[in-house]
């Protein structure tokens, strides 16, 4: 099945606007006001893709296309549909604001209880969790970009009133997402003799050296990052002292919330009210910083620095994430490669030291980080080439591309989904898990970006079609009726044995879009330049213009009828064939082919009459 951004866009927002407003007034459900999560995915599924794709843009109210109109009819009219999108955002921005006037960034109903006949109490729905401070980067970037692009185009009094105080509310929730972020980073050193050492020594050995051998190549490897957390790392985490030791092991990366005993941010001119004090183990999970990860890389968009959207503390907490996001990446990039044969990450399922779990999720949420570090450093062919088989063999474990067998634990990535217990939960009452259901919507937004980043023509090929197939898996997953028609998530569709109903998901029907996003700047890419097909258009178009320039010698200067007009179409075409030569060389011959057809055409009737005088 291709992949059609803009209609496919269009198809979800249509479904978006039939579920979530009611004579273009903003529905709020129950359910999802327990949790901003899934409030910043619904608002997302609309207002990322109007500020990430020029053609769908709805700030600019007279150049919104009629097709995207039609597709949101349920919203408003042209002029009606950007106020009702700043209601709907306003909204969500006071719903989820506490008695002080701080921003909560409540994982609600997300949350699990870790126990059949444990439930959990209001204050558990309201713990903070990464994705809703990564979700609400990714949100309040986007509604910032859209105002700033609207806010000139209006005149009306309560629109400007309504967008100055949405603007502070949701630079002040900006603010506050960007300091949780940096509260929930994390530092866990280790001694390689404990069992959690003994884990990661088995896991990035291999099996080939001794485990000494593999404490050494670690400490060598990791001595430079190791080094920059010491000397680099000072805001918003603590660090144990015993990273100094390159004896000892270490990961980085994100836990789940906002980490026990980490000091809260005071040194911004603005200070943030509510900095709640954290619960969760210093313990990296890959997934939560794999989530991280994307929100963070939305500050230093070109969108977000050519518009200025951040302020002075915004910038300085920006660059604090900035260098967590480049270690993060570096470490676990380096981990899924360590060694120089086999890479741990090809040895599936990936086992997380911590939490002694293993999924063929967790693999790829590492492929993830690895997928964000070598679009960071422009990957070399081998990196690539190895990765994108990886991608082949998780979609085939996964279920994705290949049949589901009877009784096949594959099933368990789809429905129910892998559970994750979150370290640390227990300290509010009772422990906790998150459960992870959208295995194949991560899988194609990784793909498609590897897609993006592939300048080698065989391995983008491969993508594309891995890409084609998994689209076409998730496509077939959108519940056709009832409740949320049109969005996702019914996997009982493709699988049966799954277990639970059709259920709306807003986290998988908000990486859709990601992913169509990631589709449409794919697309928007010049084509991959093969050098032989470019070698081969320039002999062609050499040839061609020679063959031309004796037909002309053949033809009078004033020639006028149909053989003139001849003449100048095969000049036109042979001189836009080498305006493309050297960035579409493919285009080019096959525009310079049918010429040299055409000119052997008129030689040959040429050769006919000499022959009959």
């Amino acid at each position: 099945m291709q992949i059609k951004p803009r209609q496919h866009v269009l198809d979800i927002w249509r479904a978006v606007a039939r579920h979530s407003f009611d004579d273009g007034k903003p529905v709020r459900e129950d359910l999802d006001g327990l949790s901003s999560v899934a409030d910043a995915e619904r608002l997302l599924c609309l207002l990322y893709p109007a500020t990430e794709v020029p053609a769908l843009r709805l700030d600019r109210p007279d150049t919104t296309e009629r097709d995207v109109l039609r597709a949101l009819e349920g919203v408003g009219s042209r002029l009606e549909i950007p106020p009702r999108l700043i209601a709907a955002l306003s909204q969500f921005m006071h719903g989820h604001t506490g008695p002080d006037g701080s921003p909560t960034f409540a994982g609600g109903h997300y949350f699990r209880p870790a126990g059949p006949q444990q439930e959990l109490t209001h204050e558990q729905y309201q713990l903070g969790v990464v994705d809703s401070y990564s979700m609400s980067v990714t949100l309040c970037l986007a509604t910032l970009g859209f105002l700033k692009v609207y806010e000139p185009g209006t005149t009306r009094p309560e629109v400007r009133k309504a967008i100055g105080e949405l603007r502070e509310a949701t630079s002040t929730r900006l603010t506050a997402a960007m300091i949780s972020l940096l509260r929930s980073f994390t530092v866990d050193v280790f001694d390689a003799e404990s069992e959690q050492g003994q884990r990661l020594i088995q896991i990035i050995g291999q099996g080939r050296p001794s485990d000494r051998a593999v404490l050494q190549q670690f400490s060598r490897r990791f001595r430079p990052l190791r080094a920059t957390i010491i000397e680099s790392l000072s805001r918003g985490v603590q660090v144990d002292e015993d990273i100094r030791d390159e004896s000892w092991l270490f990961e980085c990366g994100w836990a789940w919330g906002v980490v026990k005993d980490t000091p809260t941010v005071t040194d911004l001119d603005v200070q943030v009210p509510g900095q709640p004090d954290g619960i969760a183990d210093r313990l990296p999970y890959v997934y939560f910083t794999v989530i991280a990860l994307d929100g963070i890389q939305d500050l230093f968009s070109d969108r977000t620095l050519t518009l200025g959207l951040l302020d002075a503390d915004q910038q300085k907490l920006a660059e604090a994430l900035r260098l967590r996001w480049e270690l993060s990446q570096q470490y676990w990039s380096a981990v899924a490669r360590f060694g120089s044969g086999r890479w741990p990450l090809e040895d599936l399922p990936w086992q997380t030291t911590g939490l002694q779990l293993e999924s063929e999720y967790f693999s790829l949420t590492v492929a993830a980080i690895l997928v964000h570090d070598l679009v960071r450093r422009k990957a070399t062919d081998d990196d690539l080439t190895r990765t994108v088989a990886l991608m082949e063999r998780l979609a085939d474990r996964g279920r994705v591309t290949s049949r589901m067998t009877r009784n096949d634990p594959a099933v368990e990535l789809h429905g129910p989904g892998v559970a994750m217990p979150l370290a640390g939960s227990e300290r509010s009452g009772g422990p906790l898990q998150w459960r992870m259901t959208d295995f194949s919507a991560q899988l194609l937004k990784r793909t498609v970006q590897l897609a993006e980043l592939s300048r080698n023509t065989n391995a983008q090929d491969r993508l594309l079609r891995l890409s084609e197939q998994v689209f076409e898996h998730l496509w077939d997953r959108r519940i056709e009726d009832g409740e949320g028609a049109g969005l996702w998530d019914h996997a009982r569709a493709l699988h049966p044995d799954a277990r639970g109903d059709r259920c709306l998901s807003w986290s998988i029907t908000e990486r859709v879009i990601e992913c169509l996003v990631a589709a449409r700047n794919l697309y928007e890419q010049q084509p991959i330049r093969s050098p032989e097909l470019a070698q081969l258009a320039r002999d062609l178009l050499s040839e061609a213009t020679h063959l031309l320039g004796r037909e002309q010698l053949e033809t009078p200067a004033d020639a006028d009828g149909s053989r003139g007009r001849a003449m100048r179409s095969m000049e036109s075409r042979l001189d836009r064939a080498r305006s493309l030569v050297d960035d579409r060389p493919a285009t080019a011959f096959a525009l310079a082919l049918p010429v040299l057809q055409e000119l052997d055409t008129l030689a040959q009737a040429r050769g006919a009459a000499a022959q009959e005088v």
